[in-house]
């Protein structure tokens, strides 16, 4: 027997282990301005088994629709309390909780402005290269003119769009599916 990790084991299981120091579920304490909300998901896999070793990282703007990164030169306010950025873990059900804001609008590429989005990151086990998504939001009228979003084949949008929680105020739902008929989608880079 061969005690060598192979391939397929690059990336995990060793999140749980490695990283939880490193956990942000709340992207918006006390002091940041914008709607709160808490997202609430589960990851499976293409048999719908929970996976309960993945990491999921969000980065988003704030509620002006600036990013807290050098990089944002752009003429809106900045929210010195909000980093914009978090991570957290699937539990053992493969289920993943965070609180933040609804962030305002960014600019699109090529002009125009962006719905307001998360860009997500999942990383776990038997993955060699991470995988890049967003999550937009139920209702938000700008979806409808999202460039990014109007490229994914409509059939397949709603993998991207966190619903409201049935009797939760500010709850929304958002599931992650990482192979099979209802794969969330995930972006190229």
């Amino acid at each position: 027997m061969s005690l060598q990790t192979t391939a397929s084991q690059t990336i995990g299981p060793y999140l749980h282990i490695g990283l939880t120091w490193l956990v942000t579920d709340n992207l918006a304490p006390a002091g940041v301005t914008g709607e709160r909300v808490a997202v609430e998901g589960r990851m499976i896999d293409g048999d719908g088994a929970a996976v309960n070793d993945a990491v999921v990282e969000m980065w988003q703007a704030d509620a002006h629709g600036r990013y807290a990164h050098p990089d944002d030169t752009q003429d809106k306010p900045l929210d010195p309390a909000f980093k914009g950025f978090g991570r957290v873990m699937t539990d053992s059900d493969g289920v993943f909780r965070f609180t933040t804001i609804k962030p305002g609008r960014v600019p699109a590429p090529g002009g125009g402005l962006q719905a307001p989005h998360l860009n997500v990151t999942i990383f776990t086990r038997g993955l060699l290269k991470h995988l890049i998504t967003r999550m937009y939001f139920s209702g938000e009228p700008a979806n409808d003119e999202d460039p990014v979003l109007q490229r994914v084949p409509a059939e397949r949008r709603q993998t991207l769009i966190a619903a409201p929680r049935e009797g939760k105020s500010g709850a929304l739902k958002w599931d992650v599916v990482l192979q099979g008929e209802r794969e969330t989608v995930f972006f190229d880079y």
